[in-house]
Parts: C-alpha cells; sequence; structure tokens
C-alpha cells in the first residue's frame, strides 16, 4: 500500500474511533474501552505523520480522563462513607462536610466529562480538516 493510501486507511481509522468515543455515550460507556485497544493497535503506522497526533490525541484523552473519573468517584465513595458515619453518630457537621465533598467529586466527573467530549470534537473536526492536533 502506497503513501496516500494507508493515510487515507488510517485517517478513516480515526474517524471510526471518534465515532466510537462518541457512540460510547450513549452506550453507558460499553464502547469506551473499544477505540483505546483501536488507538494502540494502529498508533505505530502512523509514526511520522500527522496522523500520529490524532492517535496521542486520542490516547492521552481516554487516560486523563478516567484519572479524573476515578479521582471524582472516590471522593464520592469517601463522602458518601463519611456521611453514613455521620448518620450513625448523629453528627450534623459531619454530614454537611460530606455533602459539600460529595459535591466536589460530582463537579469533578461532571468536569471530566465536558472536557472529554471537547477534546473528542475539536480532535474530529481537525481529522476532518485534513490537520494535526496539538
Amino acid at each position: 500500500m502506497n503513501n496516500n493510501n494507508q493515510r487515507s486507511a488510517l485517517a478513516t481509522y480515526n474517524h471510526i474511533t471518534y465515532l466510537l468515543y462518541i457512540l460510547s455515550y450513549f452506550t453507558a460507556g460499553l464502547l469506551w474501552i473499544v477505540p483505546i485497544f483501536m488507538n494502540y493497535a494502529k498508533r505505530r503506522e502512523a509514526d511520522g505523520t500527522w496522523l500520529a497526533t490524532h492517535f496521542d490525541w486520542q490516547i492521552k484523552t481516554f487516560w486523563y480522563s478516567i484519572v479524573w473519573f476515578v479521582v471524582g468517584i472516590g471522593i464520592i465513595t469517601f463522602a458518601l462513607g463519611s456521611f453514613g458515619v455521620s448518620m450513625m453518630a448523629d453528627s450534623g457537621n459531619i454530614a454537611v462536610g460530606s455533602v459539600l465533598l460529595a459535591s466536589l467529586g460530582f463537579i469533578i466527573m461532571g468536569v471530566t466529562f465536558i472536557w472529554h467530549l471537547y477534546r473528542i470534537v475539536r480532535g474530529w473536526i481537525a481529522l476532518a480538516d485534513s490537520r494535526p492536533v496539538p
């Protein structure tokens, strides 16, 4: 396969991975893992081309999203445990702190969701314009 055909095939492949990331929002995240495997499988074929930036962009987006999502879930889990303790101890102060901490966890998860969606849309637009992403 010549370079132009390979680049065209990799661009199509990237369109599919961006699409799968978007579709994952409608499948409760079940499709979220598929494009990351796809990106790792073809990443080296894009080395030295502008398409390599799209593979790296999607991989970084995935991992940073996972980390921040887990941080948010961890904070919420800790806060809910503290809330249960506050109910048993009949402590209103701990309950308020637990609710505020859980709110922080939900904010982190919400910002992560928006950031992930922004990066997928921004990357897909750049791919459609045949441009690399930063």
